[in-house]
């Protein structure tokens, strides 16, 4: 059994390596996305100086749209933290997305970038999707299939025969040659990393395969059926109504319903099907991610309705832990900088296992 498993880690280490290599380096480097790129770019993270009260969104948003040809709005993001900008991003003319930071005080724009030439937009498409599109994200997916065998089979190879082999299978041999050590590294630290490389993985599938995410729903709420996130808009027909401040008072009357201490986003659809869609974060919580949601007329700026996140099915409160499990930012910086350590080793695997290969290849050629 050990010999057929061998040969699987073997060639499907060798078919996958690179893809492998670059999902994990990737992987690694979005662990501290949001620190890396607040230290490159603080003007689209903090202003300058903070100031008394915040203008309402819409003064600025205006002026964004006119200044800028932004002829689709998609996103307003605020933030709980008083030195935070505003996030608003939008379709301009010329269909291209754009990011625009706002001082919330003084309505300046302080930054303004394409989406897609923002450095952690090409990262993050190069990790799910290799650049590739829909093919990109089907190679990714079974990569990372095909990554969890390897822990798996991994683990059988590096399994000693005799338990009290096991102490020396623990540790590297650093005094030995770079063929030992490189595999002693490969496989010891492959056997350290093994559980939340795997967890990692198979959190990765989540984006990847639609059975995956299916499967998650079918273990929580017994049905691979997935609840709806939007709800349609009753009103078909921009009406000719007063819209003054119509997104501040959407801010306003999302945190007369949900209290709590959140960064709130709005979420405005292209089309005329689906209503806007508000998520409130809840900083109050000690686990990430748990938001609860509201959902205004796109055209009104009434109420439709309310989903906070006690009513959220078992499944949905699993899915809403993906991410943060994921990312290691589940626990804070404890589990990220873990995350980011085992992500490294993890581009090293396939760099150490071709080594491995070229070695022994080399062994059997000389006999």
């Amino acid at each position: 059994m050990k010999k057929n498993i061998g040969f699987l880690h073997l060639w499907l280490g060798l078919s996958s390596g690179l893809i492998v290599f670059i999902v994990a380096l990737t992987g690694s480097i979005l662990v501290f996305e949001e620190e890396i790129d607040a230290f490159v770019n603080p003007e689209f993270y903090q202003v300058s100086t903070i100031g008394t009260k915040k203008l309402p969104v819409d003064v600025y948003v205006n002026t964004i749209q006119k200044k800028y040809k932004i002829t689709q709005l998609d996103r307003i993001q605020t933030y709980e933290d008083s030195q935070r900008t505003v996030i608003v991003s939008g379709t301009d003319a010329d269909k291209n997305d754009q990011i625009f930071s706002v001082d919330p005080y003084t309505g300046k724009v302080l930054a303004s970038i394409p989406e897609k030439s923002r450095f952690f937009s090409v990262v993050l498409d190069l990790h799910r999707h290799l650049i590739l599109g829909e093919a990109g994200k089907f190679i990714t997916g079974c990569s990372c299939l095909i990554f969890a065998f390897m822990l798996i089979s991994g683990l059988i190879l590096w399994w000693p025969k005799k338990i009290k082999n096991l102490k020396q299978r623990l540790t590297i041999k650093w005094s030995a040659s770079f063929k030992r050590v490189n595999w002693d590294f490969h496989s010891n630290f492959g056997f350290y990393s093994f559980l939340f490389l795997l967890i990692i993985s198979l959190t990765g599938l989540t984006w990847s395969f639609k059975w995956f995410e299916s499967s998650i729903y079918l273990l929580a709420d017994g049905t691979t059926k997935k609840p709806s996130a939007k709800v349609e808009n009753p009103t078909k027909v921009d009406p000719n109504i007063d819209k003054t401040y119509f997104y501040q008072k959407i801010f306003s009357k999302t945190d007369r319903i949900y209290k709590y201490k959140g960064d709130t986003q709005i979420r405005i659809p292209s089309d005329t099907i689906n209503s806007i869609m508000v998520i409130k974060l809840n900083l109050e919580k000690s686990i990430p991610n748990i938001s609860s949601m509201a959902y205004f007329d796109k055209y009104t700026g009434e109420l439709l309705k309310t989903r906070p996140y006690e009513s959220f099915s078992n499944g949905d409160k699993v899915r809403r832990l993906i991410y943060p499990i994921h990312t290691g930012s589940i626990y804070g910086y404890p589990t990220k900088i873990l995350a980011f350590l085992v992500c490294l080793f993890a581009s090293t695997l396939p760099i150490t296992g071709l080594i491995i290969w070229l070695g022994r290849k080399k062994k059997k050629k000389n006999k």
